[in-house]
């Protein structure tokens, strides 16, 4: 799933932030709408204008885990791993998600492509099949509308849609869509997804000189279709065509560029798996991850080492490192997993 942070639609810090759920907890997936006015608003002004709402209601931030547009845009609110505020008795066994829709605006085939996409995705990611339910399922209340209601109880249908991750521009004499695939250059992955502090350098460079117009926020570190429209103008500049200009860095045009390329990084070692790390354990990984976390500045438990042995100190900036990423706070044992290790040496 392609899903608009909270970063880049410009929420205000969290008026105390909620509690994190463990996904292992849920076991719901919640419907809304937004009453009975219509939405009129489009874009990051629709998460705006929930937040301010459920702020002046006393709540920490916008309540529902996600929200969705009519364009099929997935906007984070609580995200997967933060307590909802959507239905009382619900908020920790339920995830929600809003149709931006009210009153007798019907859902688009985009809006409802995305949510049913976002459905099999929190399936994906609880290990389980989320009972499939509408707001007034947990609580007397006419959300999320009839039609909306119908739709869940058929089973949230999707038909021949196809959700549209993160909906872009065309690029303007390039075809009709931004190209989504990556290349490696020097260990460094570029292009649609990508991440990392390169990523950020690229679009920094490109408004410098002067290609940054397809931005509405950042340049950031994440790969957008605004970073590989932004990409395609640069390299139309350089007199590329075609392929050649479609928006995803070649060696040539990204050295010219930055004027040098970044430098080769190391690739992640293998993650030896679970069972090397805990209580009585002792291999050269533990030393491993231990210098890493030193590294990555999560090392403020030990008083020496870090050595070969595991330890308390080992597992407590573990936890910490993995409670700093919203990826792993649902479950921030202290034991690294394939996911905390593949982020700890990214």
């Amino acid at each position: 799933m392609d899903i608009i942070s909270r970063r880049t639609w410009g929420a205000r810090p969290w008026n105390g932030t909620p509690a994190t759920i463990s996904l292992s907890r849920r076991t719901e997936f919640f419907v809304h709408y937004d009453g009975g006015t219509p939405v009129t608003r489009t874009g990051y002004a629709i998460m705006r204008a929930i937040e301010a709402q459920h702020i002046g209601q006393g709540w920490s931030g916008v309540g529902y885990n996600f929200v969705v547009d009519q364009k099929g845009n997935v906007y984070e609110g609580r995200g997967w791993a933060l307590q909802g505020a959507h239905c009382p008795g619900h908020n920790v066994t339920g995830l929600s998600v809003q149709f931006a829709i009210g009153g007798s605006q019907k859902p688009s085939a985009k809006a409802l492509a995305a949510v049913r996409a976002l459905y099999e995705e929190a399936c994906k990611r609880t290990g389980r099949k989320l009972a499939k339910k509408g707001h007034r399922d947990g609580i007397a209340t006419q959300c999320p509308g009839a039609e909306l209601y119908a739709w869940v109880k058929a089973g949230m249908p999707a038909g021949s849609y196809e959700p549209a991750p993160n909906p872009g521009g065309s690029i303007p004499g390039g075809g009709s869509g931004a190209a989504r695939y990556q290349v490696t250059i020097n260990g460094l992955a570029y292009g649609y997804g990508a991440k990392g502090s390169h990523v950020e350098q690229v679009g920094k460079a490109l408004v410098k000189k002067g290609f940054g117009k397809h931005y509405t926020s950042g340049p950031g570190p994440v790969w957008t279709d605004a970073d590989t429209l932004n990409y395609a103008v640069y390299q139309r500049s350089l007199g590329h065509t075609g392929k050649a200009a479609d928006g995803v860095p070649g060696e040539a045009s990204l050295k010219k560029l930055l004027r040098v390329l970044p430098a080769k990084v190391k690739p992640t070692p293998p993650f030896p798996g679970v069972s090397y790390f805990g209580t009585g354990k002792s291999n050269a990984h533990i030393t491993l991850l231990g210098k890493q976390l030193v590294k990555k500045g999560f090392g403020k438990h030990y008083t020496s080492g870090p050595g070969p042995k595991w330890s308390s100190a080992d597992r407590r900036n573990v936890q910490e490192f993995q409670r700093s990423r919203a990826e792993l706070r649902g479950d921030a044992d202290g034991i690294p997993g394939p996911l905390t290790w593949k982020l700890l040496f990214s």
